[in-house]
């Protein structure tokens, strides 16, 4: 028996999800890219899924990122597009998901470095082992400054 995940993103931010690493691959591997819905559950949206190759250099990752605005999707699942990169290029291609946003789309981002995601973020999902999804606020980061 397959593993459903419904969801209602927020249109024009970005999500960040947290916890577990499994636990979070679990979610974005549920999430079904042909099943995407408007608010009222009526009609269907484009979803569409932006990940990365290990040879994939921060540029193409980038460019990636911003050919998204060009399929109009409406839902963007970002699954670790930023593994293996340092972190200025990790902060570079995270800072690209803004306007993919702020465009009319709901974006949900799985990262190997949640914490880096969170700089980007409108707002955040906790996944647990169990399975259960909890919406988080993000509210003023600058506490995590050093």
């Amino acid at each position: 028996m397959g593993v459903r995940v419904g969801l209602r993103l927020p249109v024009g931010d970005v999500t960040v999800l947290l916890g577990p690493a499994a636990a979070r691959r679990r979610v974005m591997a549920a999430l079904d890219d042909d099943s995407g819905r408007c608010a009222s559950g009526h009609a269907a949206v484009r979803v569409h899924r932006v990940a990365a190759s290990a040879g994939d250099d921060v540029h193409r990752r980038i460019a990636a990122v911003e050919a998204v605005q060009q399929v109009g999707a409406t839902i963007v699942l970002v699954d670790r597009l930023t593994d293996g990169l340092a972190a200025p290029d990790r902060r570079a291609v995270l800072a690209a998901l803004r306007p993919v946003a702020t465009g009319g789309r709901a974006v949900l981002v799985d990262d190997d470095d949640p914490v880096a995601a969170l700089a980007v973020a409108d707002g955040a999902l906790r996944a647990d082992p169990s399975g259960s999804l909890a919406a988080e606020a993000v509210g003023d980061l600058d506490y995590l400054a050093s």
